[in-house]
């Protein structure tokens, strides 16, 4: 079966600045992938440009067998592939169900209605604040709506792009709970984080990018353990 994701030498970047130089990546249907790194690596480059915010300049991108190097971010949202990206970009001054119905307006729109209820179910405190402002959510119930509104466009593959970041680490340690019910589903994920060993404790396989290369990747065990990880990104 081929992969549900296959990223083949791909180089990209902002005017004559190369970010990426030549990345390689996939992730299996219903599998469960991290991309780990600090700021300043590539990692939100490389979603860009999977989401087709970001041209590549080399290298091609294929989603469930077919390219979609050159589409449009519309066109990719239509096959289903869903990026929830950093910093929630949530609709402050629309509700809660109004900013997950928004989840739907490219995709799965006739379904909305029983989407909507399954993001409930998964995420309890939006049914609950379902006719609150958004801007008046706290953060982790801020992220909370960011990825089920991704969910709401029925993802075959869900990039979540730094959901960790400005959450307390109990508020971490519940949404990498949820995240692994989401996957228990059937969703494939791309986690894209720069929590290393929480990360680590969660995905199936991980890519370690450092300079717009991967400079580690393998199984989340094989990585976890390897000394180049702990001295160079946890500093042991």
């Amino acid at each position: 079966m081929p992969d549900l994701l296959a990223i083949k030498g791909l180089r990209t970047g902002y005017g004559p600045t190369e970010i990426l130089r030549g990345v390689d990546l996939t992730v299996g249907d219903a599998e469960i992938v991290a991309v780990l790194g600090s700021n300043g690596t590539g990692k939100s480059t490389l979603n860009r440009t999977i989401s087709g915010v970001l041209r590549a300049s080399h290298g091609t991108i294929q989603f469930q067998g077919a390219s979609i190097t050159s589409d449009t971010p519309a066109k990719i949202v239509a096959r289903g592939l869903i990026h929830v990206p950093e910093g929630r970009r949530i609709f402050p001054n629309l509700t809660v169900r109004e900013n997950l119905d928004l989840g739907a307006y490219r995709r799965a729109r006739a379904r909305r209605p029983a989407n909507r209820e399954r993001v409930f179910f998964i995420f309890p405190r939006l049914a609950e604040r379902h006719s609150q402002l958004a801007g008046s959510l706290s953060g982790g119930e801020q992220q909370m709506l960011a990825i089920g509104r991704g969910l709401m466009a029925e993802p075959r593959l869900l990039i979540l792009d730094e959901p960790s970041l400005g959450l307390s680490p109990l508020l971490v340690e519940e949404l990498f709970a949820l995240i692994k019910s989401i996957n228990a589903d059937g969703i494939a994920v791309l986690l894209v984080e720069q929590n290393v060993v929480q990360s680590l404790e969660l995905v199936q396989r991980a890519y370690i990018l450092d300079n717009g290369v991967f400079v580690l990747q393998g199984s989340a065990e094989d990585i976890r353990n390897n000394p180049d990880l702990k001295r160079t990104f946890l500093g042991m």
